[in-house]
């Protein structure tokens, strides 16, 4: 039986659908300013297996996650800039043109890792109507206030606030500080964001309280129940979510309904650095294409992530995903060797289906996997690995392709130059050249290969 670590019971539970045969999931997906580093797509990585355990298992997913290309400010406390206007305005291009390309960027990245796409991509603004319809209904049902900024929700009308973070709300009030501006409560959140210049922001609508855009809260709320219903199966994203948006969704979606919003909210933990968070911020980060260019393979990440359970932190380092890489490229070596037999182990399945039912442990499942490759005397190895790679999606039984960087690519050229003018002694230092690299150079006629060592 599955089991799922559930945030908002601090337990492992049981999983059951609504539906029989069916779930309902969202995922808190991208805000388009910028690229999604490596950081960010550990969270990715960890909602793709869980949306392949329940495929495994049988399960009909049904996948949301949205694009936020508006109303996401930089600060939580509904002040600052919109990021999308910022990136916009830093960049010279427009707001939609931001959000296309790094949405754009964003999809193949997800290629890259092998992370399944949802069912559904739901851009915010692609749903101001349901949006403005969500907070209608709140304002009519008296959890709505206005400020001279904005329509809020009123957190002290939700006996419930906090369940989910169980944050200390009167701690909070008692340190209530004069940024507050307008705000009744320290936890109260914007619904909806009055442009403070009609006809200056890029992306502004009208709506029944004035010319405006959306609060970032709202938006999951609205675009997760247009989708999935008032009340669904899971909701994940990263931890970083639990005390301010996802507790806000929570507040919203349930003043709104009257009804259990999600059963099972589930949280992945950070890719740390020595000094904290992964962040862009923090300006010590990576994203996929610069791993590629450093000469990584996307999967050797992903590889790289499953070392670690998706609720502990995780510490980056080359030198960790270095040794993943090794790891992995040992593992498709093997795979690559065996015949296949027509069998599929059931004894390693076995242990394997155990290790993904307990809440995702995937340290577990690369344990039993190496069990089986490890394992001279056992048949049936192809097939019970092709069970697998449902759920590790590593590309175990595909040929690798690596990104060669162009200052590899261009020692290799020279090598071939040096080898047409006969030049041995050169040749033979830039050999020893791309080898301390780490690249392997195979001379083919008047072209190579490189392969990563």
């Amino acid at each position: 039986m599955l089991k799922l670590y559930n945030t908002l019971t601090r337990k492992k539970q049981p999983f059951k659908s609504i539906k029989a045969g069916k779930v309902g999931m969202y995922t808190c997906g991208p805000t388009v300013y910028w690229y999604q580093h490596i950081g960010n797509l550990r969270s990715y990585i960890f909602s793709d297996v869980l949306k392949r355990v329940l495929k495994y298992g049988g399960y009909k997913v049904d996948h949301v996650i949205n694009v936020t290309d508006v109303g996401h400010l930089t600060s939580d406390a509904d002040s600052g800039e919109d990021k999308l206007e910022k990136a916009a305005a830093s960049e010279g291009r427009s707001a939609k043109d931001i959000a296309d390309y790094y949405f754009k960027v964003f999809r193949e990245d997800f290629e890259k890792l092998n992370i399944i796409e949802p069912s559904i991509w739901s851009k915010a603004t692609e749903h101001i109507r349901e949006q403005i319809t969500l907070i209608t209904k709140l304002e009519e049902k008296g959890y709505t206030y206005e400020t001279s900024d904005g329509i809020y929700f009123d957190t002290s009308k939700y006996k419930d606030y906090g369940k989910l973070s169980r944050k200390d709300i009167a701690g909070l009030e008692a340190g209530k500080r004069s940024e507050m501006r307008e705000k009744k409560n320290a936890t109260d959140f914007a619904l909806w964001k009055f442009s403070e210049e009609p006809g200056k922001r890029q992306q502004e609508w009208d709506s029944p309280w004035g010319v405006g855009f959306p609060g970032w809260h709202i938006e999951c709320s609205a675009m997760s129940m247009n989708y999935l219903g008032e009340t669904f199966d899971i909701h994940t994203g990263g931890e970083d979510h639990i005390g301010v948006h996802h507790e806000n969704e929570i507040a919203q979606s349930e003043c709104a309904t009257g009804k259990t919003f999600v059963n099972y909210w589930m949280h992945g933990a950070f890719l740390i650095l020595k000094g904290g968070k992964m962040s862009k911020s923090s300006g010590d980060i990576l994203t996929i294409a610069q791993l590629e260019e450093k000469g990584f393979d996307p999967m050797a990440y992903r590889y790289f992530i499953y070392s670690a359970h998706y609720r502990k932190p995780l510490t980056w380092s080359l030198e960790g995903l270095k040794s993943a890489q090794n790891a992995y490229k040992k593992a498709k070596n093997v795979v690559a060797s065996l015949e296949d037999d027509g069998k599929e182990n059931k004894k390693y399945l076995k242990d394997f289906e155990k290790a993904i039912n307990d809440d995702l442990d995937m340290p577990g499942a690369i344990a039993v996997l190496w069990g089986l490759l490890r394992d001279d005397k056992a048949e049936g190895k192809v097939g019970a690995i092709k069970k697998m790679e449902e759920v590790l999606g590593l590309r175990l039984f595909e040929k690798a392709v690596f990104r060669v960087p162009a200052e590899i690519r261009e020692i290799a050229e020279e090598r071939t130059k040096a080898r047409a003018d006969k030049d041995w002694k050169k040749s033979d230092k830039l050999r020893d050249k791309l080898e301390k690299e780490g690249w392997k150079i195979k001379d083919s006629g008047d072209d190579f290969e490189l392969e990563k060592l």
